[in-house]
């Protein structure tokens, strides 16, 4: 999307109007029958501003029923838009595919508590709507729910296609525990209808739960709930529990579970990841059995770059399409990423398609039908908390699948060959050839292994660079997450600050977070080759910049932890900043080597062999194929 389009877009969400996008098709009368033209059109349905009586909208939920009706639901936040004040299930119907809606009517009045997380569901055998959500009392102050927070499941459903609905009756002897006695959460996203295999016909939702002992949080659980007659009653299907440590600390807390009906009929269960030590902030499993259990534990996705945010799945053609913000870091950049094998992979960051670069956060997709998906998403320009969205897009609008991208080697032991993105391209460099980098989408990327995360092990990074900017950030090597709570390395040129810089930052314990920085006392923007190098080891962080030494004190904890893990060199890991120049020979180790062996590979190239995590000479870049 061109940043003119971008801008139009914005002006046209202000407004409150569609706006559309299409090819036009020519070509002779007796052509074979084109493609579809690009579409994507979208308006806001839910802002406070449109809708009186609310504060704010957020847990934007969909469905189509057999009608055709689209169902938006959302939480009506009346007071401010706090997790746990007096919320409204709310909802507005479309009877033109998403193209106008009606006015807003409330399903599940709140009367001062909090009533959300639709996770609303259609039994195609009969038309019922229905709809799983949870209910607590508000708190004080509106903002979050005390711990323990004691949340119940609740269901409503509509026999009118959405028109009137049910009262909500407690589902808790069904499907809560009694020692999942904290928090409790249905969805929020829509639940599926299974169509294939023995257990067709079975209603499907997710939920997720934590156990409280008395005095604290001991294990989060994600969830199946399944009904075989209707919605009368329900069970509690796979389940995947992981304790909670003492100090606070535990590896997973699969949350707000997104489900998709594989073409084999196995489920995808897609989840978010939230503040665990394993890496990612997505993480998912399968279920090869309608349901009744899940096939592995689940397991993080950190190559998949999201914030810690909600995200839904949908089947569309002969891919799954995945909605969820792609700054690894911060609730913005919504996108339709794509996964081609069932969810066993997704599309990298540079390979989705950008629905906007504002603020962004829960989301939800629905078929309408004809081709088209509609996508409801909560967007803004200043929070993504300002308004709900509808948007409607083909597939013939999505980016088209990318064959390989280039490659060139990594020459540390076993490790895949590194991916060239934007055009990076051969250069001169100091020890043969080097790589290019225009500053505009250049990079290199290294495919996720586990030997890349570096822990609380020592380490050693070493890279050549050259450039002559005096502007921007200059990202030469990022290793890690991004932000200032994220577990990460990085290397880069910041010439209006006259300095080259390195930063550690480290997690310890459940919440710790901690950052060192080393700096040059100059930018070294000269145009000319300059080695650098960051070592971690010996109670010292220290920054090498042609054999000269700047250094701080260690900060203890691991440097990949809880967040997306990427490694890029010329690129920083939101995609923000590139560098421009030329970059060579960047190598780490996973120890602290000697001042002896740096002033070696600083001079003759020639370094430790063994402890080498990852080698890019930067010499050759291979055609994809």
């Amino acid at each position: 999307m061109s940043s003119r389009l971008r801008a139009r877009l914005r002006a046209d969400l202000a407004a409150g109007v569609v706006m559309a996008t299409a090819a036009v098709l020519t070509g002779p009368a007796h052509a074979q029958p084109a493609k579809a033209a690009p579409l994507f059109e979208q308006r806001v349905i839910f802002k406070a501003s449109q809708d009186p009586g609310y504060a704010c909208f957020r847990i934007p939920a969909i469905v189509r029923t057999t009608q055709g009706t689209l169902l938006a639901f959302a939480e009506g936040r009346q007071r401010n838009c706090g997790d746990a004040g007096d919320i409204d299930i709310v909802l507005k119907r479309s009877t033109d595919g998403g193209r106008t809606w009606g006015p807003l009517q409330v399903v599940s009045n709140g009367a001062g508590n909090t009533h959300g997380n639709p996770a609303p569901i259609v039994d195609r055998t009969n038309g019922r709507i229905l709809l799983p959500q949870t209910h607590n009392a508000a708190s004080p102050d509106g903002a979050s729910c005390d711990v323990p927070c004691n949340r119940t499941p609740h269901l409503q459903y509509s026999d009118d296609d959405g028109r009137t609905w049910s009262v909500p009756r407690n589902l808790s002897a069904q499907i809560r525990p009694s020692n999942w006695n904290s928090w409790y959460a249905t969805g929020p996203v829509h639940g599926i209808q299974l169509t294939r295999g023995s257990r067709a016909g079975r209603l499907v939702f997710g939920v997720n739960a934590e156990t409280w002992n008395g005095s604290r949080v001991t294990a989060n659980h994600a969830a199946l709930i399944v009904s075989d007659n209707g919605g009368t009653t329900w069970r509690r299907g796979a389940t995947d529990s992981w304790p909670i440590a003492t100090d606070g600390t535990f590896r997973q807390k699969p949350s707000e579970l997104t489900l998709t009906e594989r073409t084999d009929g196995t489920i995808l269960v897609s989840g978010r990841e939230q503040d665990g030590t394993d890496l990612g902030h997505r993480t998912q499993t399968f279920s090869q059995n309608g349901g009744d259990s899940f096939a592995t534990r689940f397991r993080p996705l950190p190559d998949l770059y999201t914030p810690q945010v909600q995200g839904a799945t949908l089947h569309l053609g002969n891919r799954i399409l995945l909605s969820c913000p792609g700054d690894p870091d911060r609730r913005r950049t919504m996108m339709i990423r794509s996964s081609y094998d069932g969810g066993s992979t997704w599309e990298s960051v540079d390979r989705g398609t950008v629905v906007t670069e504002d603020w962004s956060g829960y989301s939800d997709m629905v078929d309408v039908g004809g081709g088209v998906v509609g996508l409801m998403y909560e967007g803004g320009a200043v929070d993504a908390r300002d308004e709900i969205r509808f948007a409607r897009f083909n597939e013939e609008w999505l980016e088209p699948r990318r064959g390989p991208d280039p490659t060139t080697a990594d020459r540390a032991p076993s490790a895949p060959r590194a991916s060239v993105l934007g055009g990076a391209s051969p250069t001169a460099g100091v020890f043969g050839g080097a790589l290019a980098f225009d500053g505009a989408d250049n990079a290199v990327r290294l495919p996720f292994r586990t030997q890349l995360e570096l822990g609380t092990q020592s380490f050693t990074a070493s890279l050549w660079f050259r450039y002559s900017s005096s502007t921007g950030e200059q990202p030469l090597l990022w290793m890690g997450g991004i932000g200032g709570t994220q577990p990460q390395i990085w290397l880069r040129g910041e010439p209006a600050s006259n300095r080259v810089r390195g930063l550690m930052t480290v997690r310890s314990g459940a919440t710790t977070v901690r950052s060192a920085s080393v700096s040059t006392a100059a930018a070294h923007n000269d145009g000319r080759w300059h080695h650098l190098a960051l070592r971690r080891g010996g109670g010292r962080l220290t920054l090498f910049i042609d054999g000269r030494p700047t250094s701080t004190a260690d900060v203890s904890g691991s440097v990949s932890r809880n967040s997306p893990f990427g490694v890029h060199i010329g690129q920083r890991m939101d995609s923000r900043q590139f560098f421009t120049g030329g970059i060579d020979e960047v190598r780490v180790w996973n120890r602290a080597l000697t001042d002896a062996e740096l002033t070696r590979v600083r001079q003759t190239n020639i370094g430790p062999s063994s402890n080498t995590a990852l080698w890019l000479p930067m010499d050759q870049v291979t055609a994809g194929g």
